[in-house]
């Protein structure tokens, strides 16, 4: 009698998993080129930079011309071989905090908003030293075939700085706040709306109900996260001066953009951010949901 429940746990934990890498892989292979062109706005520092981009139109432009399709594609190993764990670790940490938060007398808005938090901040830890090679791959400008491969330039980074938060760990308080406050919000947003708007029993209505709201859901909690976003950049992306470190924790560094390049520096990156994750987060929500409904029903 006891082994059914713990079968029972088991295939609904491998069925979130499933469920979440998939959401992830898919998102992250239609969203890439935003996250290469929002990295690109963030690590630059001034308009009179002779190589800093205009506008978005002039950043597809510049990347095409100069570095070709695949500048489009830089970094996007790393998270594809993030994004089944990355995935996977947001979504199934949600299930599970959303679980053990019910043994505690919350409201159901509350219970979504923390464990989102919590999933948040799990997923920081596995994808931080992915993000740090991702973001030194998309801030090169070489063409494709010049620039390092993904283990080449992790190597270089585990041998230079090592393992720790100067090297491919670093900027993982920045990291940690990315993901947790976008997450408390992303799911906090997405859970209690949809619970508020009924069920629409025609499938085409449901599916654009869903979508609707996981739009929103991701475009709210992009504007909320990006200064953490813009200092994870900043911390893990080239320094100004070669060999001198001037973007170190992630206060600081919003600190230091705020007093040097006010307060608007703080959201560059926010268009192609909200381009990529605002109908990336429904895609995500959506393939997630219709996978392990799949998963429950086979």
């Amino acid at each position: 009698m006891s082994a059914k429940p713990e079968v029972g746990l088991v295939r609904e934990a491998s069925r979130q998993i499933v469920a979440g890498g998939s959401a992830g892989l898919v998102e992250i292979c239609l969203m890439h080129p935003l996250d290469v062109v929002k990295t690109r706005f963030q690590i630059q520092r001034c308009a009179t930079d002779p190589n800093s981009y205009k506008s978005l139109v002039d950043s597809f432009q510049m990347i095409f011309q100069m570095e070709g399709l695949f500048g489009f594609y830089k970094g996007i190993l790393p998270p594809i071989l993030a994004e089944t764990p990355k995935r996977a670790v947001k979504f199934f940490t949600f299930e599970q905090y959303k679980k053990l938060l019910g043994y505690v007398s919350l409201s159901p808005a509350l219970t979504f908003a923390i464990a989102g938090l919590g999933s948040g901040l799990t997923e920081a830890v596995v994808v931080n030293p992915f993000e740090v090679v991702k973001v030194g791959l998309q801030a090169n400008r070489n063409t494709f075939a010049e620039q390092p491969s993904t283990m080449g330039y992790a190597r270089q980074i585990i041998k230079k700085e090592g393992w720790g938060l100067q090297g491919l760990n670093k900027g993982l308080t920045a990291t940690l706040g990315r993901h947790g406050v976008f997450n408390m919000v992303y799911f906090g947003f997405y859970y209690n709306v949809k619970n508020m708007i009924p069920v629409n029993k025609d499938p085409t209505l449901e599916f654009l109900r869903k979508f609707g709201i996981g739009l929103l859901s991701g475009t709210i909690a992009s504007v909320i996260n990006i200064p953490f976003d813009v200092a994870k950049s900043r911390i893990q992306g080239p320094q100004p001066v070669p060999g001198e470190i001037k973007y170190r924790t992630c206060f600081k560094t919003m600190a230091t953009v705020y007093q040097e390049e006010g307060i608007l520096a703080l959201y560059k990156g926010l268009l192609p951010k909200i381009m990529r994750l605002g109908p990336g987060g429904a895609v995500m929500l959506l393939v997630y949901e219709y996978t392990y409904s799949w998963l429950q029903e086979s």
